[in-house]
């Protein structure tokens, strides 16, 4: 049994989760510990099952043979820093870029045995997940297969995020528009009602769509990124702070990356 601890109030951690359990365990069904409420959306977790309770909860009741961290090796508020967890257990980091600086008082005592890195981190956090786990090595995350379709020509904003962000992507979009002369469809792919004369699609997975869009308008948060590399020529990005993720950092990563013409 493998159970995945993906704290975290929005989709991200969730579809990272997803990603992984695909890539590395061919989607061998799982239980992911999570606070969002995307885990009640069948859509989200496929074959795997959310478990609302708390970490030693979830371990008294499944006794997993591997515990996967999604993000923060401490937790998100450094919950998991001393936690003892029986030596049966092998326990997996998926570590993507944090404000590292700023994280690190969490840590306390985490170990893992091993760490995937899934994108570059900064050198103090690479060092630090170095020195406290068995393995450090990178991954490349395969998303489960899904159906296309539904987005041709539009210029596509797709976010799980609150509705101020959303309005503010659809401004950055328009000014984009503005910039390059154009007059497209703005589509927004989002749990959450656009402002009206802007066109919305609630679908998951909404990587699907990126290839017929003629933009991809978005934050700059991990899963997106990853998933437009192949069309890194039209994507736009709008990075929002957070608390320990560092968006801007990985915008301007991608932003220095080659563009592809797909």
């Amino acid at each position: 049994m493998i159970v995945c601890y993906a704290q975290g109030g929005g989709l991200g951690h969730l579809t990272r989760i997803r990603a992984y359990l695909h890539t590395v365990h061919g989607d061998t069904p799982s239980v992911v510990v999570t606070d969002s409420p995307f885990g009640a959306d069948p859509r989200v977790l496929g074959p795997h099952h959310s478990f609302s309770g708390s970490l030693p909860a979830a371990l008294r009741e499944f006794r997993p043979e591997t515990l996967v961290v999604d993000a923060f090796p401490a937790g998100v508020n450094g919950e998991l820093s001393g936690l003892a967890l029986p030596s049966s257990i092998r326990t997996v980091h998926l570590a993507r870029l944090l404000r590292w600086e700023d994280y690190r008082p969490l840590m306390g005592t985490t170990r893992f045995d091993e760490t995937w890195t899934l994108e570059e981190l900064s050198d103090g956090h690479r060092a630090h997940l170095s020195e406290i786990s068995g393995s450090v090595a990178p991954l490349e995350l395969v998303d489960p297969p899904a159906e296309a379709g539904g987005a041709h020509g539009a210029w596509l904003i797709p976010h799980t995020g609150p509705p101020a962000e959303i309005e503010e992507l659809i401004a950055y979009a328009r000014e984009c528009a503005t910039l390059e002369n154009r007059h497209p469809r703005l589509l927004v792919a989002a749990p959450h009602r656009p402002p009206v004369g802007v066109d919305n699609v609630d679908v998951y997975p909404v990587w699907p769509l990126f290839a017929e869009a003629e933009r991809v308008i978005s934050a700059a948060g991990f899963n997106v990124v990853r998933q437009m590399l192949p069309w890194r020529a039209k994507h736009r990005m709008l990075p929002f702070p957070r608390r320990w993720d560092d968006q801007f950092t990985r915008a301007a990563r991608a932003r220095e990356c080659p563009r592809s013409d797909r």
